[in-house]
């Protein structure tokens, strides 16, 4: 992943951080548990309080809130986290009322009610869903509610078994993909992301470099390690927002963020910002996968090409018109995404062909493009 380096340079930490307005605090597990492992009330106030000074300044908040299945392990009073799944959600169920009813009490003595969304990646997936979430979050804010946002664990089997998407920093991305904040702050246990000898690198430019860095092991309590960290990093930087990686128990670590204070670790946006469009197609999963020859990947990689009949090899599907797709180079990898402007099926038909031959076969319902350039994304 590629930063630039004299954009980063010439501005200090305290000049990128004074244009946010919008923010997006994810809180871990462990962060917003006790020493019994319990919802700890009383650090919930104190972030409360902290939360309600950045609106005071004029900046929206939106809170992504874990913790859901440790307050329901406890309030039903079990010794360890269910294996099976059903049993898992219901204990999600449960903990979810609770988690709630702590976040309505934390913000209750300044006036403030908070109102609760639940996601799944289905929610994201859906280009329709993903804009109705968005909408109700900005209608949250309209109403002086403050949203906490939780995926939802009681229907969605992604979030508890599938560590590759099941984890709130990659949804606290797409959440700040959504809204299009201007800055994303994962609050956890430590200093930010630390360097070999145990201390925190205050500021990134290139995840390749800071990956080098990621300690394998995750607390017993959450699900993410710094490398999700990293790669909710790589999904906003790549959008043209910040994002900081702090400890949530340093006092006030709200406020030194914003201040522009060195505290955690910054990761250095891209220079460009994404369309709306762009950060969907870059958050949802593909439906379907086309290969592209050698020719076609430089088109579409480096050139900056719209996506032609011509450079398909293979179509792997099913999908239809309007669908997200991956684009893979011809080893596999998928190197971009985007918006089919065919079904499967057609693309099929006309792939490997000229685009002569595509209207000669397809007459009035021939697209000059599989992937227009102003829908597709390079990965």
């Amino acid at each position: 992943m590629t930063f630039s380096y004299h954009w980063a340079m010439e501005q200090t930490r305290g000049q990128i951080l004074a244009e946010v307005r919008s923010v997006v605090i994810k809180l871990g597990t462990q962060l917003l548990s006790d020493a019994q492992k319990q919802l700890d009330t009383a650090y919930l106030s104190e972030m409360a309080g902290q939360i309600v000074g950045l609106r005071q300044k004029g900046i929206g908040v939106t809170v992504v809130s874990s913790g859901a299945i440790g307050a329901g392990l406890r309030e039903l009073k079990l010794s360890k986290r269910p294996v099976d799944l059903a049993q898992l959600q219901a204990v999600a169920a449960v903990g979810q009322r609770r988690l709630m009813d702590c976040w309505a009490a934390a913000f209750a003595p300044h006036g403030i009610l908070v109102g609760q969304v639940l996601l799944t990646r289905e929610d994201i997936d859906s280009r329709k869903r993903f804009l109705n979430f968005r909408n109700t979050i900005h209608a949250i804010h309209e109403l002086g509610a403050i949203p906490i946002v939780n995926e939802n664990d009681t229907v969605s089997t992604d979030e508890l078994v599938k560590i590759s998407f099941g984890d709130n920093d990659i949804l606290a991305a797409m959440v700040t993909h959504a809204l299009r904040a201007n800055l994303l702050v994962l609050l956890t246990v430590v200093d930010g992301l630390l360097d070999a000898d145990g201390r925190p690198v205050r500021l990134v430019e290139s995840i390749e470099e800071a990956r080098r860095l990621v300690r394998a092991e995750r607390s017993d309590a959450g699900k993410g390690g710094m490398d999700s960290k990293l790669a909710a990093a790589e999904t906003v930087s790549e959008s043209g927002e910040v994002m900081v990686v702090a400890n949530g128990r340093e006092v006030g670590i709200l406020g030194k963020i914003l201040s522009g204070e060195e505290v955690g670790t910054l990761f250095v946006p891209s220079a460009r910002k994404r369309s709306s469009r762009s950060r969907w197609i870059g958050a949802a999963r593909p439906v379907g996968a086309i290969v592209i020859d050698d020719g076609a990947v430089k088109a579409v990689v480096e050139k900056n090409k719209s996506l032609l009949p011509a450079g398909v090899i293979k179509v792997e599907g099913p999908f239809e018109r309007g669908d997200l797709i991956a684009i893979k180079s011809s080893a596999g990898a998928i190197v971009a995404r985007g918006l089919s402007n065919y079904s499967s099926a057609s693309v099929e038909q006309i792939r490997g062909k000229k685009t002569v031959e595509v209207r000669e076969l397809l007459k009035e319902a021939a697209y000059d493009e599989v992937v227009h350039r102003d829908n597709l994304v390079v990965d």
